[in-house]
């Protein structure tokens, strides 16, 4: 390694170095911050994204231009492009956001007959960082599920991103924090794009201890493999990729509308990427399905594939606008090449055989299952009516799925003296109006 490189990557350090312990600084006074003050900051922001939207768009323009400029692909440009419907999304989801009630500090876990009580409390994490590319909405998505969670955050984005996520912090984040008497520099984002900033972020455990990770799987892959070695734990969120079984029994013209409304944006993880069709209905779905497609603007790979099966299509960049489509067995088949071949984010089994959606969803592992339903609602707003810091796929327990303020603290056992333990029965939570119904109610 050279000096110069040697420079650059101890000017990255520094950088995120001093944001943290910029954060560090106004972090603790965020415990005692009302939540009356937390919920009115979000709506601030909300507020903030009507009146800033001509100098935020124009901040954006300029990153799409020079990303078109640069060659990027239709899709990445779509991630990274804002637009008033899509400011306006982003408003409705901070107000959600700020509706959504509390979660209880003490959660009575048991009353025992020796007179002492165990209770679960939960506590911020305190600082943590989040790494992110061409996705500027998602500086709002994490700044306002630390502010919920009572965290400070040091936020880092390229360089693709970084005039939309500036506008971002000084025209929406601060400016709210400020109104709601709040520290504005509680949240931070890293002002260096070099990407050793990234590699900075996952580094420094004594400052960062926890780092949310989104981007394409090989970047976010070797920021995890250096967090590891660092002692700093991750959420990352590096793959993707739709899977749609269409079983036996399945309706044709309720399969196609499900296609369709997977692939309503090519440049997420959660679209549509692996089209399973059994092989019991696979030649008659087959011309319709390609159909379909064709009319979408979408390729179709068939069979025998040049590539992995569950190769994903939304991070190739020149070919995003292409599906997969195979054949399976039985669902318990299917549900095998989805667990086996994908990422494991989602999968979804057309049908309107009870017996056929039961063998596929309790077969399959993966982090989210629908039954005639798009692989698009794996989201946090689409299911829990809050946003989303980015979707955890893990197989340990923690948080999996959408991960949203509630999953953002740290869990300490606390044993008192039951005498001293309220006995007011807990509150039930109020229904968040923006969430799904359940399918069965």
């Amino acid at each position: 390694m050279n000096n110069a490189e040697d420079n650059r990557q101890a000017r990255s350090l520094e950088s995120v170095r001093a944001c943290a312990t910029r954060e560090q600084q106004g972090v603790s006074a965020l415990a005692s911050v009302p939540d009356a003050d937390i919920d009115a900051a979000l709506r601030h922001m909300a507020e903030r994204l009507q009146t800033a939207t001509t100098a935020l768009l124009a901040a954006n323009h300029h990153d799409v231009q020079r990303a078109a400029s640069a060659g990027l692909s239709p899709a990445p440009q779509d991630r990274l492009r804002l637009t008033e419907a899509r400011l306006g999304a982003m408003a409705s989801q901070l107000r959600a956001l700020a509706d959504a009630p509390h979660e209880p500090r003490d959660t009575v876990l048991e009353r025992r007959t020796d007179g002492l009580t165990v209770l679960e409390r939960r506590r911020p994490v305190g600082v943590i960082g989040a790494n992110f590319e061409a996705r500027p909405n998602v500086t709002l998505d994490i700044a306002s599920q630390l502010l919920k969670s009572r965290n400070g955050g040091v936020l880092r984005t390229g360089a693709a991103a970084q005039a939309s996520s500036k506008a971002l912090m000084a025209e929406v984040v601060e400016p709210a924090l400020h109104k709601a008497g709040m520290d504005p520099g509680v949240i931070q984002l890293v002002p260096d794009a070099d990407h050793a900033s990234a590699y900075a972020l996952v580094s420094i455990p004594d400052l960062v201890p926890l780092v949310i990770l989104r981007g394409s799987g090989p970047s976010t892959r070797s920021l995890g493999d250096t967090a590891a070695r660092f002692g700093v734990r991750t959420m990352a969120h590096a793959d993707g990729g739709g899977v749609l079984y269409v079983g036996p029994a399945s309706d044709e013209e309720a399969v196609h509308r499900l296609i369709v409304d997977s692939l309503d944006r090519l440049g997420v993880c959660n679209r549509l990427n692996l089209l399973l069709i059994d092989q019991s209905s696979y030649a008659r779905l087959l011309p319709g399905i390609t159909a379909v497609l064709d009319k979408a603007g979408v390729a179709v790979s068939l069979p025998p594939h040049p590539h992995p099966r569950g190769y994903e299509w939304a991070l190739d960049a020149a070919r995003s606008a292409t599906v997969t489509i195979d054949t399976a067995i039985d669902p318990l088949h299917a549900a095998r090449i989805a667990n086996e071949e994908t990422s494991g984010l989602v999968a979804a089994v057309a049908t309107q055989d009870p017996a056929v959606a039961a063998q596929f969803i309790d077969t399959y592992a993966g982090t989210g299952v629908m039954w005639n339903a798009t692989t698009r609602l794996l989201d946090g707003f689409k299911l829990l009516g809050l946003p989303e810091t980015g979707i955890n796929i893990d197989r340990v327990p923690g948080p999996r799925g959408p991960v949203t303020f509630r999953d953002l603290h740290l869990r300490q056992l606390l044993v008192v003296p039951t005498a001293e333990v309220s006995e007011k029965p807990a509150q039930k939570r109020p229904e968040n109006p923006h969430r799904l119904r359940p399918w069965n109610s």
